[in-house]
């Protein structure tokens, strides 16, 4: 069973629960929307293309938001895009995807598959799963643009902001079918399963609106499009992207010591932001926490970064994280749970190895400039001793039995062990 099931279904109207939570970016129907999600369950659907091996937490935000449905008795559709993956989604995009081989875009939808169902109640129909691979790569072209083509007008769609930002770059011709794709996917859904409501990012828009309207003009249905607001930071900056690259919801490509450290270090102003929308906590609380002042604000991250990471990747590793973190912050290195890194003794035996070389090495810093930076402002420590030495090096008779703690600034910590 998934973690869904922790609360009770069919409390409320879920758009109150979306809108209160800061969710709600904008809406085809709003009033019509609301209406229907108090007087019926529907099937609705968020779209995944498969861009990498693995979700990632913009991803999670769009499973919250099925998570509330399915908690208030509503169907999510979970569409991973084996088919509209092997175009590429230009939204959002200032440049052209890299196209991905057949091989690789199956592979990791079948990975996608697997993660889906830590998050969601797939049993006795409570939610479906399909994947657009499997009416979209047997199209015949010249049906799909007899039939579909004919509705879509092209001076319209090179107004939709996915297009207009992409113009002065150049946008593809394949690219330029992607909104079709995916409005045929709200049709397909639609007639298969009686999909009523599309969701997804405030940047799928233009996407949605095309999908409602083909199925007004193809089916002659009612159909309805709701878009969140993206995940970012209150400077505006995306949020979930790290030195290393992307927030991973697995973890073997993210740990869950630095996945909860990523939420324990946000800056005070996005506690509440986080607080409500990757957590279920009740909104008082959420409120209670977000308005801790001074040293007290540590409280509500910490409580912050256990709850996703509770969520993502279990209680057991979540506590084990929280616990790392406490012991770290107290002076303690003894946990298995903080990220490190295994490297050869040799390498530390005479000269040893430049601190800066080091944590380049590490993925602490970008580069070998980036890093005699950090160490000249004073931002490197080795076993607690501030390194404000451009040419430190590490040698063996650091290491403390088998490792060493390196901190960067106030929050990043890494071991080295010999090997």
């Amino acid at each position: 069973m998934a973690l869904q099931s922790e609360g009770a279904r069919g409390a409320g109207n879920v758009f109150d629960v979306l809108s209160e939570r800061g969710f709600i970016r904008q809406t085809t129907h709003e009033e019509e929307i609301r209406e229907l999600l108090a007087r019926e369950k529907i099937r609705f659907y968020i779209g995944f293309d498969p861009t990498a091996d693995s979700l990632h937490v913009g991803h999670f935000m769009q499973i919250i938001i099925m998570m509330h449905m399915q908690r208030c008795g509503h169907t999510p559709i979970v569409l991973i895009g084996g088919g509209t993956g092997m175009v590429g989604d230009p939204s959002g995009r200032s440049d052209m995807r890299r196209l991905m081989t057949r091989e690789t875009v199956a592979e990791n939808c079948r990975r996608f598959e697997a993660l889906f169902g830590r998050f969601i109640d797939f049993t006795d129909g409570c939610a479906i799963a399909v994947n657009n691979a499997e009416w979209l790569l047997d199209l015949n072209y010249i049906d799909f643009i007899r039939d579909i083509g004919r509705h879509f007008s092209v001076n319209k769609m090179l107004t939709a902001e996915c297009f207009k930002q992409r113009m002065e770059q150049g946008l593809s011709f394949l690219e330029f079918n992607y909104m079709l794709m995916q409005s045929y996917d709200f049709l397909e859904l639609f007639r298969k399963y009686d999909c009523r409501m599309q969701f997804g990012g405030d940047d799928q828009w233009s996407n949605i609106l095309g999908g409602v309207d083909l199925i007004r003009r193809e089916a002659g249905g009612r159909a309805y499009g709701m878009t969140f607001t993206l995940l970012k930071t209150s400077d505006g900056k995306k949020m979930g992207k790290t030195q290393k690259g992307a927030l991973w919801l697995d973890a073997d490509k993210t740990s869950p010591y630095e996945f909860f450290q990523y939420w324990r270090n946000v800056e005070d102003a996005d506690v509440r932001t986080c607080l409500s929308m990757l957590t279920f906590l009740p909104m008082d609380e959420v409120e209670a926490l977000s308005s801790l002042k001074g040293t007290e604000i540590n409280r509500a991250k910490e409580i912050l970064a256990y709850e996703v990471t509770r969520l993502v990747h279990g209680a057991e590793e979540a506590g084990k994280a929280r616990d790392a973190a406490r012991a770290l912050f107290s002076g303690g290195a003894d946990s298995d749970d903080v990220p490190t890194t295994v490297l050869p003794a040799e390498r530390f035996f005479g000269a040893g190895v430049g601190l800066a070389d080091l944590i380049r090495e590490l993925g602490l810093v970008k580069s070998n400039s980036e890093g005699l930076r950090a160490i000249e402002q004073g931002g490197l420590s080795v076993n607690d001793e501030k390194i404000t030495d451009k040419k430190f090096t590490v040698t063996k008779e650091l290491f403390k039995g088998d490792f060493i703690l390196i901190k960067k600034g106030k929050k990043t910590f890494h071991r080295v062990k010999l090997g």
